[in-house]
């Protein structure tokens, strides 16, 4: 088993490389050309499509429609998905592997991924259908893949894979790991708990899951940014030094853990890209799928929002947890990822073996149940009838099973299953280039 998640670890890290890296790269590059740099040039618009749902003042057209559920919920849902342990372990990870310049890939990532989750969302939105079953709507990748692709076998095989990414059981691993070695909690009884929670928020959907979000993600922005900037204020002397290796690390950085050995640029890059698309979860298809659920008429006005979605993620989140592992030095400690962030807050908080773990459920919890919700809807888009029974048999057993395997075998996976989303859903984007709009 050992022999065969390295050969899974190295397939991963060639798709990333050779494939999932220029793949993101060409394509958010040409959205931005075509879109004319529209994550810079339209910040005020796409502040505006957040200030308007918050002040109930949005798309009056959508306001009485009976289907579907309101942009900011679907919103929050989304950004449940993407603010997620991803923001801490994946980022530590990356910084470990490919050295502190990992962290200015993480940031080209979301720069050309915003318009490439802009575009997928807007693609979702457009061609969504109504679900006969629930009397909602229906969209993603599945759908929209079926104007690019004349054999069904394609979107179906999409759906299967975001069946299988809507399972997450890396972040389920490591909030069972959190909770059970800092609060000395038996294991069985957190993995039981956890489940039923997920399955509970599953049932009520995309409406239930936004309403968790929206409650949990400003929590945790309130309390983790926080914390983090006041270590940083601390540590204010050494944040320049932690910046300038940070860029001059970008291009051929260390690895922190094989003993300050020479990195290639090639792993840095595909590192700092495929953490953060893990991250923002660009191009996977996820958020297409979920913000597809809203009731806003106008496809753009949802797909402004995710734009905002994965600058929340990456610039604020991402880079919060990466200047705090660096700054304060953690991040040359040989200690696993998952550990690195409590580390650091440790150097000014006592009781981190409370709160961390809390960070950790808040975070976990918000994206496994969007990502399951998601999952749910895919298996209802493979089979209306036993669809979403077969799914939730089979994602309770995944998620007991990968408890009690090593965390890295689970990120490899589910890095492994959305870089080949990404191919496929971005392939698919370049196709309907001509259908997207500003």
């Amino acid at each position: 088993m050992g022999e065969l998640f390295l050969a899974l670890d190295y397939i991963d890290s060639f798709i990333w490389s050779y494939l999932g890296v220029p793949c993101l790269s060409l394509v958010g590059l040409y959205l931005t050309f075509k879109l004319r740099f529209m994550q810079l040039t339209k910040v005020r618009l796409i502040v505006a499509s957040i200030t308007s749902q918050l002040t109930k003042k949005g798309d009056k057209s959508s306001s009485h429609h009976s289907k579907g559920v309101a942009p900011l919920q679907a919103f929050f849902s989304s950004i449940g998905g993407c603010i997620g342990i991803g923001n801490l372990v994946a980022v530590c990870s990356a910084i470990q592997i490919g050295g502190p310049g990992a962290l200015v890939w993480m940031w080209t990532a979301a720069f050309l991924g915003m318009l490439i989750k802009y575009a997928e969302v807007y693609l979702g939105c457009r061609y969504r259908v109504v679900d006969t079953t629930t009397g909602s709507y229906a969209g993603g990748p599945m759908y929209y893949l079926q104007k690019v692709f004349k054999t069904p076998l394609v979107p179906v095989l999409v759906a299967i894979l975001l069946a299988l990414y809507g399972t997450e059981t890396y972040m389920f691993n490591v909030v069972t790991d959190s909770i059970t070695s800092n609060w000395h909690i038996d294991r069985s009884l957190i993995i039981a708990v956890l489940l039923i929670l997920i399955l509970i928020a599953g049932k009520g959907g995309i409406k239930l899951v936004g309403s968790i979000c929206s409650f949990i993600i400003p929590l945790f922005l309130v309390l983790y940014v926080g914390m983090c900037l006041w270590v940083l204020l601390q540590h204010s002397s050494k944040i320049l030094p932690s910046l300038q290796i940070i860029f001059s690390s970008a291009f051929g950085g260390k690895t922190i853990l094989a003993g300050g050995a020479a990195g290639s640029f090639i792993v840095t890059m595909s590192e700092g890209m495929a953490r953060g698309c893990y991250s923002g979860d660009i191009g996977v298809g996820y958020a297409s799928v979920v913000n597809a659920e809203s009731h806003a008429q106008d496809p753009r006005v949802q797909a402004r929002m995710a734009i905002f979605g994965v600058f929340i993620d990456t610039f604020i989140v991402c880079t919060s947890t990466a200047l705090l592992v660096i700054t304060t030095g953690v991040s040359t400690q040989n200690l696993p990822a998952s550990q690195l962030v409590q580390a650091a807050l440790s150097s000014e908080f006592s009781m981190m073996n409370f709160f961390m773990p809390v960070f950790i459920f808040l975070l976990g919890y918000s994206s496994m149940i969007a990502f399951y919700v998601v999952g749910l809807k895919c298996a209802g888009f493979l089979h209306k009838r036993y669809g979403q029974t077969v799914y939730t048999v089979y994602a309770s057993l995944m998620f007991i099973v990968f408890s009690f395997v090593d965390q890295t075998v689970a990120l490899t996976l589910m890095s492994l299953v959305g870089a080949s989303l990404l191919l496929l859903n971005v392939y698919g984007i370049f196709k309907l280039r001509s259908h997207i709009e500003v």
